[in-house]
């Protein structure tokens, strides 16, 4: 057997294998391989879109169940030991696994990422392969994980309910960190995650295990909004069962050892109503507050009253936008998160939905509209005399035209790709969200005669709308199709179909456009859901260019007179001062909604006609960051990054093995074949789509190839059944590309199959070989 000649999965076989098993690793238990952990990302062009290519480990090896401990890379053994390293240390580092291996069969390279070695990196022999044992010990060193019930609790499996639904490797991240923290005594913990990323889930797998070992007895759940608490309860903490109890009615039941609750279900303005005072103040072992950036972190919100009464249990907070402001701060009370998930890094893996946005500026919002002297509106008002933009739209000045007009492209939107795809529209308030249902009854007749529910305003002062809100978020249920909303619907509403999210709302503040963008990443594949549009009237999406979008969050922190400048703890940390503020500091984007005829002034004027200044789509690129191009301009430049000149391309394409790889390959960086062959033509093969979109050159058909083959006649050297096959090659050619004829199992349907079986066909070349290879001159006949 010559070593060099095997393929990386013999070395894996032969030598790799049985190298972990003699050092002690229970291959059908801890041993996994070819892991895929990511998805690949979602690359969207026109109304298509493709995978690109899954992160894949070798080799991940596991302490427990719930904890990857070491991670292999393997190469064949034409490459060196260490060959590998690179990519397993990016891997590793993606996984938060700290020891890594690379192996070519002959020996291991060893990289210790807990920098509590001596030496970084060694080469090993393939019996010095580290036994399970060792490297928990080494990894326990690492986590400062030192008492025996601090590794029985760490040590503590998830839950698994036979469905074989595990955490991904993010959320197994985040329940590891927060275990690992509690375990060491941290009394405060912030976990934060994207919108999408299945907060509620990974918050019950942390309950679980801690309740399961025992370092947690008595558990509060703690969540804002009524819908939530059901869905928890009923869903992800499931599992629970009799122990589980949800606080309602204002009673206390001291038997259960889990309690969820609507924070304001136990806190209260007077002092009989604050009931968590009935518990006494060491009850709970452990406090998780879901949504934490809506007040626990602030020195006078309700939720802080809780934490500080039962100030001896451990707290974790859970949020997709930790909240910084001069006011409230989520770090300053929980400490540096133990984990961050971010929407750029879910995007990236292809857990979340990536988006376009369509960015539509209207003339009186960025030219401003003064009223002629005297003026009044619609009830009579005289207007005040001064310039109204943007930020004065549907807040102190409702022009109705404009209304209309938003209503219009929604429906425009709508009507040009799936009339019945879930939408948002989020306004300014109650009222802006009524006159914007009115506006888009009126302009969807039909839609509204087929059922009355189409288009439904659903806001927290309206029973009807809030009843429909269920079903709006059930992907089963078609109606309704448009909820128009102002705050009810900017957090905890898992929208898993939503398709459009439309903001005709003055968003200054980072936290509320990161919860709303969040309404439309989640992904349902089974209803065709993998990307979602963000319709934008009010320029909230120049928020993506900050950057503090997708950056860790920064805490602020204004000394007071008898503070010192430096923040504590942090003296390299310069002063902030807060997130993006308006008059009079940053609007509160979660405090009560107005009602309809109360608080600001509020004129409405119906005869200023109003127009589109401009329109344009953009794509959320590989980058992370939005693209205005159109589709050729993409391929252009796409195409040009990994072939810079025509000769380049022309060398690699003559040179692949498989042309299908090679189409894959640019499909994995955006450049969506299909979408382009609706804009340049469908008659064109790959090759000539690429040729002339990113070089310029005038394509042939793929019909015209077929033909200038056959004028040839190179076929003459093949025997009368040969030539007949690689004739009807030549037809599926010009019928459907190359991709199709380089799959040998095309030999077993129509036209092949009536010239013979697949084995018979195959043998007329004289074998297996000499047809791959006359499938090869082919194609090298095609593309003369």
């Amino acid at each position: 057997m010559d070593k060099k000649k095997l393929s990386e999965r013999d070395i894996c076989t032969k030598f790799i294998s049985p190298a972990i098993q003699e050092a002690g690793w229970d291959i059908h238990m801890q041993v996994r391989e070819e892991v895929s952990f990511t998805k690949g990302r979602i690359i969207v062009r026109g109304k298509l879109h493709s995978r690109g290519e899954q992160k894949r480990a070798d080799y991940i090896l596991y302490y427990k169940s719930n904890i990857p401990i070491a991670i292999i890379e393997a190469k064949d053994n034409g490459h060196s030991v260490g060959a590998g390293m690179q990519q397993a240390l990016n891997y590793a580092e993606t996984l938060e696994i700290p020891f890594v291996f690379s192996s070519n069969g002959d020996a291991f390279l060893m990289h210790d990422r807990t920098g509590n070695s001596s030496r970084i990196e060694q080469e090993i022999a393939l019996n010095e392969f580290p036994s399970p044992e060792a490297l928990w010990q080494r990894y326990c060193v690492w986590k400062g994980i030192q008492t025996e019930q601090a590794k029985s609790t760490v040590e503590m499996p998830y839950y698994d309910d036979g469905s074989g639904r595990a955490p991904r490797y993010y959320q197994a991240s985040a329940i590891n960190n927060t275990i690992e923290a509690v375990a060491r005594g941290q009394q405060r913990v912030l976990l934060v995650m994207a919108t999408g990323t299945g907060k509620t889930y990974t918050a019950f797998q942390i309950i679980w295990r801690l309740w399961k070992s025992g370092t947690k007895k008595r558990i509060l759940f703690l969540a804002d909004r009524n819908i939530l608490v059901d869905q928890t309860k009923n869903n992800d903490f499931k599992p629970f069962g009799a122990a589980m109890t949800k606080i309602s009615k204002r009673q206390i039941d001291k038997s259960y050892e889990i309690y969820l609750s609507l924070y304001q279900a136990v806190t209260g303005n007077e002092e009989d109503k604050n009931i968590y005072k009935q518990f006494s103040p060491d009850f709970f072992d452990l406090i998780v507050v879901d949504e934490c950036h809506r007040g626990s972190a602030s020195e006078d919100s309700a939720w802080r009253e809780v934490l500080e009464y039962f100030n001896k249990a451990t707290h974790i907070g859970l949020t997709a936008t930790p909240k910084e402001t001069k006011e409230i701060s989520s770090i300053t009370y929980f400490g540096e998160p133990v984990y961050s998930y971010t929407l750029k890094q879910g995007i990236e893996d292809g857990f979340l939905a990536p988006y376009k946005v369509v960015r539509i500026d209207i003339d009186k919002d960025l030219q401003g509209w003064r009223p002629n002297a005297g003026q009044v509106d619609k009830k009579g008002q005289l207007i005040e005399d001064r310039i109204y933009n943007q930020t004065d739209m549907d807040r102190t000045l409702v022009l109705e035209k404009r209304t209309e007009l938003v209503a219009q492209k929604i429906t425009e939107y709508l009507t040009l790709t799936d009339s019945y795809a879930k939408t948002i529209v989020f306004c300014d308030d109650i009222d802006h969200a009524e006159r914007m249902r009115q506006a888009l009854v009126n302009l969807n007749p039909e839609r509204v005669k087929e059922n009355r529910k189409y288009i439904m305003r659903i806001t927290g002062d309206e029973n009807e709308g809030k009843a429909e809100l269920d079903n709006f978020i059930n992907p089963e249920e078609r109606y309704p199709v448009i909820a128009c909303t102002s705050k009810l619907m900017t957090t905890g509403v898992d929208a898993q179909t939503c398709k459009l999210v439309v903001l005709d709302q003055n968003i200054k503040s980072m936290t509320e456009f990161k919860q709303i963008i969040g309404r439309g990443t989640r992904i349902n594949e089974d209803y065709g859901k993998y990307w979602f549009t963000i319709m934008d009237f009010k320029k909230a999406t120049e928020l993506f260019a900050d950057e503090k979008f997708n950056g860790p969050p920064i805490v602020v922190y204004e000394p007071k007179p008898d503070q010192p400048v430096v923040p504590p703890e942090d003296e390299d940390t310069s002063t902030q001062t807060g997130g993006a503020a308006g008059e009079g500091g940053e609007d509160d984007p979660f405090g009560p909604e107005p009602e309809p005829g109360l608080g600001r002034v509020k004129y409405v004027v119906g005869n200023v006609t109003v127009h589109v200044v401009s329109e344009r789509v953009q794509y959320y690129g590989p980058e992370g960051k939005l693209i205005t191009e159109s589709l050729k301009d993409y391929t252009r430049h796409t195409v040009r990054k990994d072939y810079a000149s025509l000769d380049d391309f022309l060398k690699t394409w003559t040179s692949a093995e498989r042309k299908a790889a090679l189409i894959d390959e640019l499909e994995q960086h955006g450049v969506l074949l299909d979408a382009l062959a609706e804009e340049v033509g469908k008659d064109f093969d790959a090759f000539d789509l690429i040729c002339h979109v990113a070089f310029d050159q005038p394509p042939l058909t793929r019909k015209e190839r077929a033909e200038q083959v056959k004028k040839r006649n190179y076929f003459a050297k093949y025997g009368e059944q040969a030539r007949q096959v690689l004739n009807a090659l030549l037809e599926k050619y010009a019928d459907t590309g190359v991709e199709n004829i380089e799959d040998i199992k095309i030999l077993t349907l129509d036209p092949f199959k009536s010239m013979g079986s697949a084995p018979e066909l195959i043998s007329a070349f004289g074998g297996k070989p000499a047809y791959l290879q006359a499938l090869k001159e082919l194609e090298q006949q095609l593309y003369a």
